[in-house]
């Protein structure tokens, strides 16, 4: 909400009801403050976000800030959980349409890929460097999510073993390995990404890159 005094001639005849309309429902304030903070994490420098920046950003007080999360750990911990619920929404999405095990494994591992190219500032919470300095249990909750995709990853692999369209032998241990090693693509192209200031594209020649990783 702006500071700004309002005009002289319009603020005595503006209804009550329009200027309520105005004022963003508790809701759609949080959404917002999310929305800006993910902005401003997609800086190429990587600054850390201080709340005394976001606030001005938004053109609230501090204070405002927190009346909708208690803390900027709690921000955070927004972002992460639209981090969750988008990944695996879309993982869920691409094995059921796919039937093929690989076929599951290479569309996860692309949209990976294309989720950090969409969203800059998710990119810098995923690999974790926008929550140095912040609450030790973000590290701990980003680490879990990275570790249900690996985990979605061997799901699929095993299954593309099963049909005989994957790489490897269906052992456990060939499993777990190729799917740390996947996952460490996509790390790896995550970071190039951020180091790049967001300039080299994760998903650059990665259709390439995923036939020479999936291959026999």
């Amino acid at each position: 909400m702006s500071t700004k005094p309002p005009n002289d001639d319009v603020s005595a005849e503006a209804p009550a009801e329009e200027k309520t309309r105005k004022r963003p429902r508790p809701g759609e304030r949080r959404l917002q403050i999310l929305q800006v903070l993910a902005e401003m994490l997609q800086n190429p420098r990587g600054e850390r976000v201080t709340t005394a920046a976001l606030a001005a950003k938004i053109d609230v007080s501090e204070a405002a800030l927190y009346r909708h999360f208690a803390s900027k750990a709690q921000m955070f911990e927004g972002l992460i959980a639209f981090i969750e619920q988008t990944v695996f929404g879309l993982i869920n999405q691409i094995n059921q349409k796919e039937e093929s095990g690989l076929a599951q494994t290479r569309g996860i591992l692309q949209m990976l890929l294309v989720f950090a190219e969409k969203n800059p500032g998710m990119t810098r919470v995923l690999l974790g460097d926008a929550l140095l300095q912040e609450d030790d249990r973000l590290q701990d909750r980003i680490s879990q999510v990275l570790d249900r995709v690996e985990a979605s990853l061997k799901q699929s692999l095993r299954i593309g073993q099963s049909q005989g369209s994957a790489p490897g032998n269906a052992g456990q241990d060939d499993v777990a390995v190729r799917a740390a090693l996947l996952m460490s693509f996509v790390l790896g192209r995550w970071h190039r990404f951020a180091r790049s200031g967001f300039k080299k594209l994760p998903t650059e020649a990665s259709e390439i890159s995923l036939r020479i990783l999936l291959a026999e």
